[in-house]
Order: structure tokens, then sequence, then C-alpha cells
């Protein structure tokens, strides 16, 4: 395994002897040359198909070639555990990691904290069965792993006879292979080998960054259908900032990683930062489907509150982009998460799917989204009753289902729009509904103040009635503030609303959120 050393904080790097060093490069360039043909091989097996190569007579001399090459590739592993074991200075990081292995002291982590190596040998630091409320409970995740909510039948009132499940069974095969093949890895590129092979200098540069400068430690949890999550937490309640009590835990993007990712923003901005990998993305194993990544979330926010001893109340979830499915799971799965900011995110993921797909793919897109990459983020959202800010990127050129500069077609838009319509359905009627989308149409700020004081806002009145409201009838969501009023209040109560729980960031979608952007939700 490769081995980083930290020593004093100041980063050493780990000096291999020729015979381990060569022995390396050989199978790290035979790991990539399997990693190409993997990806490769449906296109190599077509070709040797056409030529006739497939034939028993041509297989045969193949394998032979295949069986040596391993075994020559078993003889330079084996070089390579000798040059290590007559390393002196691997043979004491090897016996750190086994100290470790035999007793989770705070000594012996504290020594391997010291070292960077391949996380599959890191030892578990947190079981998401520890808790003992879970131990106790039986309405907590499962081995099957936690609730997640399902989307409806696509013909409903359809009898579910077996004839029609024998009608059905091709088209749920083919959604099967192109979810688990295409699918998933356009949708979590950041999971690919050869993304991450050469992203790894970078990775390896930010965690550096993270441990010495910035005093993080990192931790492996286990989620409940076995995945292990690599994170990293950043401590600052010993400063003298207040935000450092509250803890932000970040939820990173398709191709984000915690070592690079949003977390200098929140960092920047002086809170506690718990950052964590997708399944399959550096240290964490497993695939980023949606059933893995809401399992993953739920030990790192059980790890959050049992074992750092963060109060739900001091949690607060930010995300960026694709990172709101896990966000807005965890915001409807632990009710006092103190608020939630999304950033550039979307409200479900079919419409996205069918902007990069053909047509003529129309309803197996739709199928295989809904049946295995169902990210319904406004759903998830409105069943959270907490403070939400939305930021929206007025350039955005991956949400958007048109182009960058049509920004209506940001679906960060109907987001906003759904989860407005959910809290506030009387206020978001039809005349509510359409000067919402009048102000969302706006492609600048003096726009957005042009339509704000067109229809004379007042600010003091919205408050006043939302107080009153919530004063008489209590704050569980959804409101039926706005049912007898007029359509002038109602438009006002939501151009109010909406700006309350939107900000603009003119920017395009992997630009970094400056700190002064980072700003906790609105409340009454």
């Amino acid at each position: 395994m490769a081995v980083r050393i930290w020593l004093n904080l100041e980063d050493t790097y780990y000096q291999p002897r020729a015979l381990e060093k060569h022995a390396d490069s050989i199978l790290a360039l035979a790991s990539v040359f399997w990693s190409i043909s993997y990806y490769s091989s449906p296109f190599a097996f077509f070709y040797l198909y056409r030529k006739g190569y497939l034939s028993l007579s041509k297989v045969v001399p193949f394998s032979h070639y295949a069986g040596t090459l391993l075994l020559l590739l078993a003889g330079v592993a084996c070089l390579r555990g000798i040059g290590r074991w007559t390393n002196p200075q691997y043979r004491q990081f090897i016996t750190i990691l086994e100290a470790t292995h035999r007793n989770h002291s705070a000594e012996n982590k504290r020594q391997l904290a010291n070292y960077n190596f391949d996380f599959r040998s890191w030892p578990v630091d947190f079981h998401w069965e520890e808790p003992s409320s879970r131990k106790e409970s039986r309405g907590g995740p499962s081995r099957r792993g936690v609730a997640l909510l399902r989307p409806e039948p696509l013909h409903r009132g359809t009898a579910d006879t077996f004839l029609n499940r024998v009608k059905k069974l091709p088209c749920q095969i083919t959604s099967y292979l192109v979810a688990h093949t295409l699918g998933r890895r356009m949708l979590y590129p950041g999971s690919v080998y050869l993304l991450q092979k050469a992203l790894m200098p970078v990775l390896l540069q930010g965690q550096a960054r993270l441990v010495e400068e910035c005093h993080g430690r990192r931790a492996k949890l286990l989620a409940c259908d076995g995945n292990e999550i690599d994170t990293m937490f950043v401590d600052r309640r010993g400063t003298a900032e207040p935000q450092g009590q509250k803890l932000v835990i970040c939820c990173e993007g398709n191709a984000g990683f915690y070592e690079v990712g949003c977390v200098s923003t929140p960092l920047e901005a002086g809170y506690s930062v718990l950052g964590w990998n997708h399944p399959g993305f550096a240290g964490s194993t497993g695939v980023p489907f949606p059933q893995n990544e809401a399992n993953a979330m739920d030990v790192v926010v059980q790890f959050a509150i049992h074992r750092l001893g963060f109060q739900p109340e001091d949690i607060i979830l930010y995300a960026w982009s694709i990172g709101g499915f896990t966000a807005t799971w965890a915001a409807m799965s632990y009710p006092d998460i103190s608020a939630v900011i999304l950033d550039a995110s979307f409200d479900d993921l079919v419409p996205l799917a069918l902007k990069v797909m053909p047509d003529s793919w129309r309803g197996l897109v739709t199928r295989t989204v809904r049946q295995h990459l169902n990210l319904n983020n406004a759903e998830q959202l409105c069943r959270y009753q907490g403070p939400v800010l939305l930021i929206r990127r007025t350039r955005d050129e991956i949400i958007t289902t048109t182009v960058p500069e049509d920004i209506m077609s940001n679906r960060g838009n109907d987001l906003l729009l759904k989860f407005l319509q959910h809290r506030y359905p009387r206020v978001m009627a039809e005349e509510g509904l359409r000067v919402v989308r009048q102000w969302l149409e706006a492609s600048s700020q003096l726009e957005e103040a042009s339509i704000y004081s067109r229809w004379e806002v007042e600010e003091d009145w919205c408050l006043s009635v939302l107080r009153s409201y919530q004063a008489e009838h209590g704050p569980e969501f959804p409101w039926s503030v706005g049912e007898d009023m007029s359509a002038d209040g109602r438009r006002q109560l939501a151009l109010f609303l909406a700006q309350k729980h939107l900000n603009n960031f003119e920017a395009t979608h992997c630009t970094p959120l400056p700190t002064q952007n980072f700003q906790m939700p609105w409340h009454l």
C-alpha cells in the first residue's frame, strides 16, 4: 500500500527502496491497463467476435498467455512485499497498524493518524449499530438499508398479474443493465477508477492540508450495508468564534471529494465541519446508488451525534449539486436538524437525465431513473419542517435543461416552487405562482428589485402576517395562510417568501462558493 507520513505537522513522503519502487510501478501500470480493459471490454468483445477470434482454437492459447501474465504479476507482488519488509520505516508503520487493529486506544489512533495509506486497511472507528438506541429499537435501519421514499407506479391501477410481470421483465432487465453500467458512471463520474487515479495527487494534497493546517481527524464509518465511509472532521469548538459550536455536514457533488470539495467554504467561515466521500469515491467502498448514499448519510449523522457529541439542533446540512439528495434525505429523517443549505441543486433527476439522452430513449431513461437512480430532492425536502436556503447559480451549465443563459430552465427554480407550494399552498396559488415565476426570470439584481418594488412588497406587513399565523396555528407546515387574502396580498407574500428562501450567485456550476455567500437560512 502507498504510504505518506506526517510528522510534527511537516509532511514527508515514505521513501520506498529500489525493489519496492519498481515493483509498485509495474503493478500500478497493470492496474491502469486492467481498468481500461474493463471499460472497453464490450467493444473489444464485439470486435473479436466480428473478426472470428472467439473460437476455441484461438481462446486457449490466449488463456495461456493470460495465465503466464498473472503469474508474473504475482511474482512482482511478492518482490514488492520483500522490498517493504526490508524497509524499517514500513515495518514500523505495520507495527502501529496491527497494534491499532488489536487495541483501538487513543494513543494507537494518534500514532496511526500520522500515516496516510490505503484506506481499506484503516480500522473501523464507528459502527452503524454503535448507538445504544439503535440496538434497542426495531424501527431503525436494517442491513437492507434505511427507508427511502419509493416512486409511484408508472401505470397506476393496473393489476399486477403474473402475465403483466412477464411483460415488464425485459424492460426491467434493460433498465437494471443501463443503471448498473452506463447510468451510474454518468451520474457519478467520481466513482470511475481512472478519474480517481488522475486526481490522486490533488486529493492527497487536499487531505494533507486538512490534517496539517486545519487539524482534521480522519475516521472510517461502517454503514448498515457494509460499506466503509471515509470522513474528515475539523473541530472548531475550542475557538473563540461562536459558529465553531455548529457542525456543518458537507455533501459533495457527483465528482466531488471532501479533500477538494465544498468543505472549504464553511471551514473559512469558522464552522466545525464534517466531510465525507460518496460510496465508491476515494477511501469509501461500494457504489453510489441512492440506497447506498442514504445508508452512508445515516451513519455520518449518527457519527456526528453519538461520537462527535453534536446535538441535532447544532447540525447544519450543506450540499452542493447532487449532494442535495443525501442532505434532503437526512433533513427528512432527522427533523430536529438545525438548517439545510442547498447550493446548485435540483428538484428531480428525470428532466436532467432526459436532457443528455436521445428523445427515443425517453421511456427507458424515465423508467431507469425511477427504479434505480431516483434522486427525488424536492419530495424529500418537503418533508422537512426547518429553515431552508437555496442558492441558485445564474450561469449554471449543469442543472439547466436548455442553455445556461436560459435561467428559467434551471431546475433550482422548480425546487423552490415545489418547496413553497408545499409549505404555503394558499399563497402560491395562481397569482402568487405567476409573480414568483416573473421574479425567477429576472436576469439581474436590478430586474429582481424592480419586480419586488413594482408589487410594493411591505416586508413588515408580511412578517406580521406570518408571525400572527404561526402564533395562532403553530409552526408545522403546510400553512393555510393567505386563504382569505386579496390577490395583491398573496403576491406580496409570495415574493417575500421567495426572496427569503433563494439567493442568487452569479457564477457557473463548479465555481467555489465564497464565504460571504454562505449564510444561514431565514426563519421567523
